[in-house]
């Protein structure tokens, strides 16, 4: 057992693969969020397991991974309703950040990235809204993936917002986080052809503090010969708050149209933050929603005839290395409002973000981000994989 990390909810159980592929041999841990047949789900929370009852089977994408040889062990820690990009669970507590104890693992996918990066599954399903895995998995130090949005499947995963709500994975190498996705993107229509642009959206590095920003900016010019053709661009015209308030807003109506019921009946026990994020979504309107959905609209068609199905945009994941954990509750608020402005591009547009782990100063993990047009996903793994990783120096700070 592995209890120093605190990253398993059940790290007892495990499930024989049904087939064999290309991921033989391999082991992998799922977020509690995702059904596996016979376990009730915490969701992070001892009220919702106390409310449901055992799975009747497994989650789609857990039956295409046995299909393809992998082996599943272990459900992970998530944060509170999946709530949350900290990590820290006011009931069970914090996993463990295996590349510096004293800062936060980043959530909800918490459990998922802290198993893969201490090495205790070879990848990791977790779910990504807000940034639920690429924040882990940038402040852990692994690869991380959100898919374009319904390509992946949702069956048997509790949901948080369903017009964001995706299944990601994450790896320890580039080759694993492709071979992932090429068992759970069965169509690879999109993995032909090359990408020709890339653009730096100039907003979200402003963002990002000045020491990270420097290593990261060092990697660029391996972005511009691979491409032939860059740019740096403002990505919101009206400004990346104005997209934060826009994904926000549907978000949050979103998550109490599937779970208000729920709490309102059952009154569960929440940590105080995640306590006052529930009741600011169930004060919102459906006028305000529907408002909303048409400046997302507009955002998508801007996005989608920026990138094409040749284009990247290069940004930072996060604004820095993790933060401290145990930060105060106005502390954490201002970090979150910082990184959704990175995390909410691919969020509200619903393309495919894959984050890179660099090392940053003092050798803490940093990431950065790469997002390419719709249903773009395994060519962009192949992509990072095959030309990326290999066009960086051998001297490349790559964890």
């Amino acid at each position: 057992m592995h209890r120093e990390w605190n990253a398993y909810v059940r790290e007892d159980l495990t499930i024989e693969p049904v087939g064999e592929g290309r991921l033989q041999g391999l082991t992998f841990s799922v977020k509690d969020v995702f059904e596996v047949k016979g376990n009730t789900n915490t969701a992070g929370n001892p009220d919702w397991f106390r409310t449901h009852k055992p799975a009747l089977k497994h989650a789609a994408a857990i039956e295409l991974l046995l299909k393809q040889g992998a082996r599943l062990r272990g459900t992970t820690q998530t944060d509170e309703l999946m709530f949350s990009l900290n990590g820290e669970n006011f009931h069970y507590g914090t996993p463990v950040n295996p590349k510096d104890p004293d800062r936060i693992p980043g959530g909800s996918s918490s459990g998922s990235a802290v198993a893969v990066s201490a090495g205790l599954a070879d990848f990791a399903l977790g779910t990504d809204t807000g940034g639920s895995v690429r924040i882990p998995s940038a402040y852990c130090g692994i690869y991380g993936i959100r898919p374009t949005h319904g390509l992946v499947p949702v069956e048997g995963v509790i949901p948080l917002a369903q017009s964001f709500d995706t299944v990601g994975w994450m790896a320890r190498d580039s080759k694993t986080l492709w071979d992932v996705g090429s068992a759970l993107i069965e169509s690879a229509e999109a993995e032909s052809g090359e990408f020709r642009q890339v653009h730096f959206g100039t907003e979200a590095w402003d963002i990002v503090q000045e020491d990270c920003r420097m290593i990261l900016m060092k990697w660029l010019p391996y972005f511009q010969q691979l491409t032939g053709k860059s740019a740096w661009i403002d990505i919101a015209p009206q400004g990346l708050d104005e997209w934060v308030n826009t994904f926000r807003t549907i978000q949050g109506y979103e998550i109490w149209s599937a779970h208000g019921e729920w709490i309102q009946r059952e009154k569960p026990v929440f940590g105080p933050d995640i306590a006052e994020r529930f009741a600011w979504a169930s004060s919102l309107g459906k006028a305000e929603f529907e408002n909303k959905k048409t400046v997302r609209q507009r955002i998508c068609e801007y996005m989608d005839t920026l990138l094409g199905s040749d284009g990247l945009l290069v940004i930072p994941t996060a604004p820095g290395p993790a933060p401290k954990r145990g930060l105060a509750g106005t502390e954490i608020e201002r970090t979150r409002s910082r990184v959704m402005q990175l995390s909410c591009v691919a969020g509200l547009t619903g393309m495919p973000q894959v984050t890179i782990p660099i090392a940053g100063a003092e050798g803490l993990p940093i990431g950065l981000s790469v997002i390419a047009g719709y249903r773009q996903d395994r060519k962009l793994l192949r992509w990072i994989h095959e030309k990326l990783l290999k066009a960086f120096p051998e001297t490349a700070a790559i964890l």
